[in-house]
């Protein structure tokens, strides 16, 4: 069995042994995730995260079995990773594949992170547009989060393909989030709403299935006269699977932007899906104060974009992933800082 393989079976593992103990803990209860449940689970999974990138930092090569100089120009060379060998020092070398590796992790973790908030404004809205009661979003959202790992990992391992039979893919991935961060920023102000009734995903179910307006206990489904029925928590884990599948379509072509090793990817996308559930929890009274974020966001897909379409350029001038991070994390401190220094005038006035 190859590395690459165990890696994977051993992460995966671990995700579903966590989902487990999260489902089974906290779902049975159907209680309200409190503030204080929220910030210690979000703690966990960003320790688990860093954690990770400790794992890749010393034993990263581990992944993708380098141990040789053959070996480690294969993989450099097939992912794209822009660093100096030293043929004259094969540990030095590890080395700094190794640290490069955890550069690539880390940035691509919090880009993703950040554009998880995007989805938590949407879920906000999705939950209260579909009446669904507070205490249920835990159950929605933990099995909305194993939907996802699913999507997100076919979608991961195909963009790794096109990339690698058709490089210029890139540059449609760039100008794609170009657009999408000009959009983002064009309609930052719009007021987003959805009308559960003429939701194409709502209007798909009810057209093949039979559904119900009964919550049943929070349950996904309804029995009733020997004939099961789709109850309304079913029906919004199917829209936010369906959203989350818009989303993926932004997230994952960023993350391409910071490092094109399928694997990596993969991780930093999966810890930061697995963070976005105590996040929603930690976020859902105070994510309106944080007004500047989508100006954030959008900027952040911009430079993206853009990245994506100079690399060659951004390349040749020495511009690292290490920059990269930077740029990312100061776009995200800004528009943070610039909500809670300048307030909406509305929060103002009433405050």
């Amino acid at each position: 069995m190859s590395h690459e393989a165990l890696f994977m079976i051993g992460f995966i593992v671990f995700i579903i042994l966590m989902l487990a103990i999260d489902l089974g803990l906290f779902s049975k209860s159907d209680k309200p995730v409190s503030l204080k449940v929220a910030a210690i689970m979000s703690a966990i999974w960003v320790a688990f995260a860093l954690l990770f990138a400790l794992l890749l930092y010393y034993w990263g090569n581990e992944l993708h079995n380098v141990h040789d100089l053959a070996r480690l120009k294969e993989i450099v060379a097939k992912h794209f990773h822009n660093i100096n060998i030293n043929e004259n020092d094969l540990a030095a070398s590890i080395q700094l594949y190794n640290k490069t590796l955890t550069i690539e992790y880390l940035t691509g973790y919090v880009v993703e992170y950040a554009l998880s908030v995007d989805n938590i404004f949407v879920m906000v809205l999705l939950f209260s547009s579909f009446g669904i009661p507070e205490k249920y979003y835990h159950k929605v959202l933990v099995w909305g989060i194993l939907g996802a790992i699913i999507m997100r990992c076919i979608f991961i391992f195909v963009g790794a393909a096109l990339i690698t039979k058709f490089g210029w893919i890139l540059y449609v991935f760039g100008a794609f989030l170009v657009y999408t961060g000009f959009n983002m920023y064009i309609n930052r102000n719009k007021e987003e709403e959805v009308d559960p009734e003429n939701h194409p995903v709502v209007k798909f179910a009810s057209k093949h299935f039979k559904v119900t307006h009964k919550l049943d206990q929070g349950r996904f489904f309804h029995i009733e006269d020997g004939v099961k029925y789709m109850t309304p928590l079913f029906l919004v884990l199917l829209v936010i699977e369906f959203t989350d599948l818009i989303f993926a379509v932004d997230s994952i072509p960023a993350i391409f932007s910071i490092t094109k090793d399928p694997f990596i990817v993969f991780f930093s996308n999966i810890f930061a899906i697995l963070g976005l559930r105590s996040m929603f929890f930690l976020l859902i009274n105070i994510i309106h104060k944080f007004h500047y974020l989508k100006v954030g966001l959008a900027f952040l897909l911009i430079f993206i974009g853009l990245k994506m379409l100079l690399h060659h350029w951004l390349a040749d001038w020495g511009f690292t992933t290490a920059h990269s991070l930077f740029v990312i994390l100061g776009i995200l401190a800004l528009s943070i800082v610039a909500s809670l220094v300048f307030p909406k005038k509305k929060e103002f006035e009433n405050s």
